[in-house]
């Protein structure tokens, strides 16, 4: 970028100290910016089409799981609530925010949704939660208490646990496609998984997900944007002609059976908007339970909100003389806002998508970039047909090379410090051991509380840290505390 455009993305001036053509032009900035209108729009469709494998993955991730009762979410309502909270709230962003800076569900966030809280309570329950995870975020930025949060957990823990949530990612996404199994409760059997189905490799299915994985890692190793999406279409186009020409037991491809729709375009299904209950988790497990699950939520979504706001404005040039974001108390109470959004659709909590660098990268310095991305978020709501065939075998491979990006996190952890490291590593151990990432945020506080003082440094952990400790103690102590009390 030419230094002059540098120069007047922090000023605000255009460059060469003329004026803006148009109105838009005015309040976007885009000139003041060094950007342009086509550029926008170019950064726009770039933004979109890296970050659209949501709009299958969100769906499959949330559709799996089942509540408490043994309910499930329906697929095409799913897509819908997906479609239509990453349209507005990335609206919302670009006219407010004036960052291109796109929001959609977040990955790992419904992963917490899926295989954590609904199993404990009902769905609209733990949307409820997620709201109520939104709010706080919101409360937490008016009252600028975020200063505060962000200072609690040293910057190694908050990497690990990235990288811990990203090997879960991974993990759900091998044994989701069926390339990990479960190995049935048979007497002298001490492996709890296996390779594929008998501990090998077999089916139409398993292949589909083995060269989808190829496809991926190939083309994020290119450096081909939108390499996701483009393995998710042609391992579901692959799958579609697989399953019409194979003798394929309909079975094997779980959830979904990839075959071309009756119709391509349908109305939007809007029966999720709205279906969740604000305090009703309360009623289904313990208060304790209810606040580290809400814990979990807010750590998992700030911190990785804050790190991606500086990430973007940084690669875009927008960082003031100072590092600092332009209207960030703005951007931070949107993204919040998007969470609130995300559980009242029963979407799951939605949050800032670091995909959005592939819109910088094409150019985008503006708002304006997320009304075009934002507006094919739209697009999307009419094309639930086409979005629900895709099989759970093309999508995972999409798993594996997210939990791969958020792997790379590990590199900035000092491993030479034990006081660090050893936290560090249960946090990541822990959550795709224990299929909970609740758990390895557990064990990584309480470790590092626990090293800290026993090395003399215990004034070193921030009393938040200590408090969040206390309360995983509680979580990992409950049942003998409560056979103690004599609650059971």
């Amino acid at each position: 970028m030419p230094e002059t455009s540098k120069t007047s993305q922090v000023t605000g001036r255009p460059p060469g100290g003329g004026t803006a053509a148009s109105p838009v032009d005015r309040f976007f900035h885009i000139t003041a910016r060094g950007s342009s209108f086509a550029r926008e729009i170019r950064g726009g469709f770039a933004t979109f089409f890296t970050m659209a494998y949501i709009l299958v993955l969100n769906p499959i991730i949330l559709g799996s799981a089942k509540d408490k009762f043994g309910h499930q979410l329906d697929g095409p309502e799913l897509v819908t609530a997906t479609a239509l909270v990453a349209a507005v709230m990335t609206v919302i962003m670009g006219v407010g925010g004036n960052l291109p800076l796109a929001l959609a569900a977040g990955l790992g966030l419904n992963a917490v949704v899926a295989f954590q809280i609904a199993p404990l309570m009902s769905w609209p329950d733990a949307m409820g939660l997620v709201v109520l995870e939104g709010l706080l975020i919101c409360v937490l930025v008016v009252t600028g208490l975020r200063e505060a949060v962000m200072h609690a957990i040293p910057q190694p823990l908050k990497q690990a646990i990235s990288v811990g949530i990203g090997l879960f990612i991974a993990f759900i996404g091998f044994v989701d496609a069926g390339f990990v199994t479960r190995i049935p409760d048979v007497a002298g059997t001490t492996v709890p998984v296996q390779l594929g189905g008998t501990g090998t490799l077999a089916g139409w299915p398993i292949l589909v997900f083995c060269l989808g994985v190829l496809l991926t890692i190939g083309l994020l190793a290119r450096k081909v944007k939108g390499a996701i999406l483009i393995s998710i279409v042609v391992m579901t186009a692959l799958a579609i002609v697989i399953n019409a020409v194979a003798d394929v037991d309909a079975k094997s491809w779980g959830l979904t059976t990839p075959k071309i729709p009756d119709d391509i375009v349908s109305a939007p299904h809007f029966g999720l908007l709205g279906d969740f209950s604000l305090f009703g988790s309360f009623g289904e497990v313990s208060v304790i339970t209810v606040v580290l699950l809400l814990f979990t939520l807010i750590l998992s979504d700030f911190f990785d909100t804050m790190g991606t706001v500086v990430g973007i404005s940084a690669e875009a040039g927008l960082l003031d003389k100072d590092g600092k974001v332009p209207n960030l108390g703005r951007v931070l109470l949107i993204d919040g806002a998007a969470a609130v959004a995300g559980g009242a659709a029963s979407a799951s909590s939605s949050t800032s998508y670091i995909e959005s660098a592939a819109g910088v990268g094409e150019g985008a310095r503006t708002g304006f970039a997320n009304l075009i991305t934002g507006g094919l978020f739209a697009l999307a709501l009419f094309l639930t047909p086409v979005l629900t065939i895709v099989p759970l075998q093309a999508a995972a491979p999409a798993l594996v090379a997210v939990g791969f990006l958020m792997m790379t996190q590990v590199k900035h952890i000092d491993w030479d410090r034990y006081d660090i490291a050893i936290p560090a590593f249960l946090t990541i151990a822990v959550m795709p051991f224990t299929y909970s990432i609740t758990n390895g945020i557990g064990a990584g506080f309480l470790a590092y509380v626990v090293i800290k003082t026993v090395l003399g440094k215990a004034r070193e952990v921030h009393w938040l840290l200590w408090a969040a400790s206390a309360l995983f103690l509680v979580y990992f102590a409950i049942d003998p505390l409560e056979q103690l009390l004599g609650v059971k």
